[in-house]
């Protein structure tokens, strides 16, 4: 199975070339964005028919900045102003989750096991009666062991 080309793009002997028709499209996406559209409605102002999570993903797509196989299609200040208005919008409508205050908990990893003696030709039957074996040592916030 092979990868699929990117949207604006398609392949001339071997290489990924800008396919321009869709290559105007994708930047006139970007810019009506930019202005303050939404993203379906940048999209389909651009002639586009996208859905929210599609239009989002292109509009993240860093292989239009262009690369080693890809050509460039998007400037990088174009497409930094779109990233920037994707993330404010986002913190604006609370979509983005602030990771640094959260509590680290931490997990006990001591338990105590006696020497396996009984065997059963079940493997089943013989993990229940191995775990069935194990003795935490693990201190419970109340203070029980």
């Amino acid at each position: 199975m092979g990868r699929s080309i990117p949207y604006g793009y398609r392949i001339e002997d071997g290489q990924a070339v800008v396919a321009e028709e869709q290559a105007t499209r994708i930047r006139e996406f970007f810019n009506a964005y930019i202005s303050g559209m939404a993203l379906t409605v940048a999209a389909k102002t651009a002639g586009l028919k996208l859905h929210h999570g599609c239009a989002g993903r292109m509009l993240r797509n860093k292989r239009y900045l262009g690369d080693a196989y890809y050509p460039e299609i998007i400037d990088k200040e174009i497409f930094e102003k779109a990233e920037a208005k994707r993330l404010e919008r986002a913190r604006s409508l609370g979509r983005i989750r602030e990771l640094n205050d959260q509590k680290t908990t931490e997990c006990g990893t001591r338990f105590k096991m006696p020497k396996v003696i009984d065997k059963f030709a079940d493997p089943f039957k013989q993990a229940e009666y191995t775990y069935s074996l194990i003795e935490s040592e693990v201190e419970v916030s109340d203070g029980i062991k």
